[in-house]
C-alpha cells in the first residue's frame, strides 16, 4: 500500500484519533525502529514483525499488542489466547492520556516480542 495509505485511515475520524494514533507511535519509536505498515483495515507497527495493531473508529482507535501471558486489567477491552505462549490484548484508547506509563510497558514488552 502507497505511504500515504496510513492518512486514509484517519478519514471521518475525529481529531483525537489522529492523536492517539502519534503519541502511541511517538513512545514506540523510544523503543528503537518502527515501520508503519498500513493494512486494508488496520495499521501494524512492526520491528521486525509486527508488535501493535491499530484500527481506527471515529471517536477512538482500538490498540492490538501481544503478550506471552494474559494481562490483568479492566483496561483489556478483548484478548484472545493465539497459542501456549502468545496472546493479542486489545485496548480501547479515546485520549493521549490513556497513553500511560501502564500501557508503555505493554508497548514495550510487545515490541521487544517483535525482534
Amino acid at each position: 500500500m502507497p505511504k500515504n495509505a496510513v492518512n486514509g485511515h484517519f478519514d471521518g475520524c475525529e481529531d483525537n484519533v489522529r492523536e492517539i494514533y502519534e503519541t502511541v507511535k511517538a513512545a514506540a519509536r523510544e523503543f528503537g525502529p518502527v515501520v508503519e505498515d498500513p493494512k486494508k483495515t488496520s495499521i501494524h507497527l512492526n520491528r521486525r514483525s509486527a508488535f501493535a495493531g491499530v484500527a481506527t473508529r471515529r471517536r477512538h482507535l482500538i490498540l492490538t499488542l501481544k503478550s506471552i501471558s494474559d494481562i490483568e486489567s479492566t483496561r483489556i477491552h478483548k484478548r484472545q489466547q493465539a497459542s501456549a505462549r502468545r496472546w493479542y490484548h486489545e485496548i480501547k484508547l479515546e485520549d493521549t492520556g490513556q497513553v500511560d506509563a501502564e500501557l508503555l510497558g505493554w508497548l514495550k514488552d510487545s515490541y521487544e516480542l517483535s525482534a
